[in-house]
């Protein structure tokens, strides 16, 4: 039978004969012999969508995997049928190595997936829901992999808290600190049901910890007193998926693929993955989301959605973890083996902490007092502690050498560069020195709010071997500490010995030995000026003065007027 030409080169010389053209000029003009030809115009040649290639039932070659198909691998799919084919061709390479095994990966791919099609187990099916507005809220974490996000340099640990509503597709994302606690749940979801402006009638996590228990057998009573109790106040059916079951919460495991693949492609539109400012990224999220929620069919179902959600509580539900600390007398409380630092008024005080995933809210007796950011330490580590030297600075300052074997002098020291600027003043003054010099300037920088200026101007000061602490606070306009480093430098003139004699009623000294201080090329002339006042007298003899000789003043009642002379004297 001769091979077949495909539909196009018939249809092509056809339409050539259909112009007029000769058997033979129409074949030359497709490509196919003038015999193809002949065989086009009886009708006898067919294309090859109009022949029926019938089913070979015999083969070409000999089966390579005849020997062990049978009697080795059927066995071992029968018994373990999620055995992979390269596990398979491992175990025939190490029992019948003198064979080249590699050479019929394919086919036994080929035989694999045939055997299971046709005598493993059953697969798992998708049931397709249906939504309907105002029914479900689906809540989930996820992280955003690849290379991580940071915040001036500094990794920011975090995952994404996502939900949605399947009927109108809507969604609210939002970065969560730590990991899937029950705080960063009730804030961030009470914060979606905020702005959808209602509550679905079911709200659907996984197997989450701190919602649910997770026994093993009956889901009945499995659920957390504080989840339960959020429930009931926002008024919703908590439900979940079976636990390792993702797909079952598939209404916002593709979205979130779908999202995160959004926030990529900003990421690399935007040229880095670094903020200077947490809120900076925060934004980059809300942006990308409101992209999802901006779209004509998301809003025009949101409308519709709303009207069946359910009003919102009037109250919101209590979204932090209310605890307990005093303050010690390190001006530092502990929250959760975490070790923050509080300002130094604070000392001796019990303080409610009010705990979220992100921060730390301070009341002393239900006045605010301050928000610390939280931390979170990672699983085996120890002593993980948050020290902002403004709350101890005026302190330290009144004691500065504290700084040199102070047990938190690294988490004193504000940043990595403050550090290495600290060992260059150890390294280049003496410890008390560069103790008074570095407390003082962070000092400074509190003052001023300017950590990397003062920073700069330190190190070039001890660059050009200028270091000065009055010129620093000079350039930031603060004023001289207090204490002798502030009292003014005075010009005091130099008095002569024989002021004693004249305070004492001696007869005047010789001319030139008055009022005015002594001439130093004077004195070497006439050599040293007799001291009266250390003359010889008898060793331990008690001198006493007259009533005339002593300094009164004048008008006073009861006072005896005085020489002249004497009264000059005193006043000089």
């Amino acid at each position: 039978m001769p091979a077949p030409l495909s539909l196009r080169i018939k249809e092509q010389y056809m339409a050539k004969r259909a112009r007029g053209l000769s058997q033979q000029i129409a074949a030359d003009a497709v490509g196919i012999s003038v015999r193809s030809a002949q065989r086009i115009d009886r009708g006898e040649l067919q294309t090859k969508a109009q022949q029926q290639k019938s089913d070979r039932h015999w083969r070409t070659r000999a089966d390579p995997l005849a020997e062990v198909w049978d009697s080795v691998l059927v066995p071992m799919l029968e018994r373990a049928p999620q055995l992979e084919p390269q596990t398979l061709l491992l175990h025939l390479e190490r029992t019948f190595p003198d064979q080249e095994w590699f050479r019929r990966k394919r086919t036994l791919q080929r035989r694999v997936e045939q055997w299971r099609a046709l005598h493993g187990p059953g697969q798992e099916v998708m049931f397709l829901q249906k939504h309907s507005p105002g029914v479900l809220g689906i809540s989930d974490f996820t992280l955003l992999k690849g290379e991580p996000i940071t915040i001036a340099g500094v990794m920011l640990e975090h995952r994404l808290f996502h939900f949605r509503l399947p009927y109108s597709g809507w969604c609210h994302v939002e970065v969560i600190h730590g990991g899937e606690s029950f705080v960063a749940l009730a804030e961030a979801l009470q914060n979606a049901l905020a702005l959808c402006s209602g509550v679905p009638a079911e709200h659907r996590t996984d197997s989450l910890s701190a919602c649910f228990r997770n026994r093993d057998g009956s889901y009945a009573g499995d659920y957390t007193s504080r989840y339960r109790e959020l429930c009931a106040h926002l008024g919703v059916i908590a439900t979940r998926n079976n636990r390792g079951v993702a797909h079952e919460n598939g209404a916002i495991e593709g979205p979130h693929r779908h999202w995160k693949r959004r926030l990529e492609q900003q990421l690399i539109q935007r040229g880095s993955r670094d903020f200077m400012a947490e809120a900076e990224y925060r934004q980059l999220v809300a942006q990308v989301t409101a992209s999802f929620n901006s779209r004509d069919e998301v809003k025009g179902r949101l409308e519709i959605e709303r009207l069946h959600l359910q009003p919102l509580p009037v109250e919101r539900f209590v979204d932090y973890e209310p605890l307990v600390a005093r303050v010690r007398s390190t001006s530092t409380i502990e929250v959760r083996q975490v070790t923050y630092s509080v300002p130094s008024r604070l000392i001796g005080q019990q303080l409610s902490v009010h705990l979220r995933h992100d921060r730390l809210d301070l009341f002393l007796r239900s006045q605010f007092v301050e928000t610390l950011p939280r931390l979170h330490g990672q699983k085996g580590q120890k002593a993980l502690r948050r020290i902002d030297f403004r709350h101890v600075i005026e302190s330290l300052r009144r004691k500065p050498r504290a700084l040199l074997r102070a047990q938190l002098q690294d988490d004193l020291l504000p940043t990595g560069s403050w550090r290495q600027l600290w060992r260059a003043l150890l390294a280049a003054l003496p410890p008390d020195e560069a103790a008074k010099v570095m407390v003082d300037a962070l000092h400074v920088a509190a003052r001023s709010d300017d950590l990397a200026g003062v920073e700069r101007y330190l190190r070039r000061q001890l660059r050009n071997g200028e270091l000065s602490l009055m010129a620093l606070r000079d350039h930031y306009g603060l004023r001289p500490p207090r204490g002798l480093a502030a009292l003014p430098q005075l010009d005091i003139p130099e008095h002569t010995l024989s002021s004693y004699d004249e305070l004492l009623g001696r007869t005047s000294q010789p001319a030139g030995a008055g009022d005015s201080p002594a001439d130093p090329a004077q004195a070497v002339e006439t050599g040293a000026v007799p001291q009266p006042v250390a003359g010889s007298r008898t060793a331990g003899q008690r001198r006493r003065l007259e009533p005339g000789q002593l300094p009164l003043r004048v008008g006073r009642a009861g006072a005896s007027a005085t020489a002249p002379g004497a009264a000059a004297a005193v006043v000089a």
